[in-house]
């Protein structure tokens, strides 16, 4: 709930003014706008738009990124960009990597003091990159899903053989979160790190069952950051040396 309301905030903020901005400058006139008119809710949603050079469709998994970037929505003042930058504009694929790059150099300078005072053998501000929010994602929702499954229906052996039948097992979810051709690819390769944990003893540990927002998942990715390597728990990794 926190993140959909800091998503809102964010929408009636930051985002509104910079498509404000935007359009008073009459920066969108100069694009070919193509106005999504419909997504259909089918197992290969298609995007239906129009646009100066008529209508169209596509598969939504078929659009290029030059093509993404042309899709706006209809908002209270006019065309919208659905991803945009700070000036309003569509934001392109390679953009991420600045948006990151800026924020972590942002953390650099906040948090490791002068050079007269740091351990140059220690790093004292988290390193984010696009790839790294994506893979804690997919680290994040198996645990999650594997916590909620063991914890809160309790399900037999027999019912989670019946739910793995119908729905998949948390692995196969993840996969489809991620978008991966194959399990093996997110069990071998994505989330290597946590393939040798037993995940299911590590949760089934728990002193206690869920309550309200699942309070205790931070003690769950805590053990895991101690237990897996290629793991970091950023709260270690910037407590003071000597700190107990």
């Amino acid at each position: 709930m926190r993140v959909a309301a800091g998503i809102g905030d964010y929408v009636d903020s930051s985002r509104a003014w910079a498509v404000r901005s935007a359009q008073r400058r009459g920066l969108y006139d100069r694009l070919p706008v193509r106005l999504v008119t419909a997504v259909t809710r089918v197992r290969s949603p298609k995007v239906r738009w129009s646009g100066p050079d008529g209508c169209g469709e596509r598969a939504l998994e078929l659009l290029t990124w030059q093509e993404r970037m042309l899709l706006f929505t209809e908002g209270p003042q006019g065309p919208e960009p659905l991803w945009l930058n700070e000036q309003g504009l569509p934001l392109k694929p390679h953009s991420w990597n600045g948006v990151f790059a800026t924020a972590n150099r942002r953390c650099r300078a906040e948090l490791t003091p002068s050079e007269s005072v740091a351990d140059p053998h220690r790093v004292y501000a988290p390193y984010a990159t696009p790839h790294s929010a994506r893979h804690s994602f997919a680290l994040f929702m198996l645990v999650v899903l594997n916590h909620v499954m063991d914890h809160r229906y309790g399900p037999t052996p027999a019912e989670r053989q019946d739910f793995r039948l119908l729905y998949g097992d948390p692995w196969f979810l993840v996969q489809g979160l991620l978008g991966h051709a194959t399990r093996e690819v997110t069990v071998d390769r994505y989330l290597a790190p946590v393939r040798h944990l037993q995940l299911e003893s590590l949760l089934s540990s728990a002193s206690a069952p869920l309550e309200g927002q699942m309070a205790d998942m931070d003690v769950v990715f805590a053990r895991l950051a101690h237990e897996a390597s290629g793991i970091q728990d950023i709260d270690v990794a910037m407590a003071p040396a000597g700190a107990a």
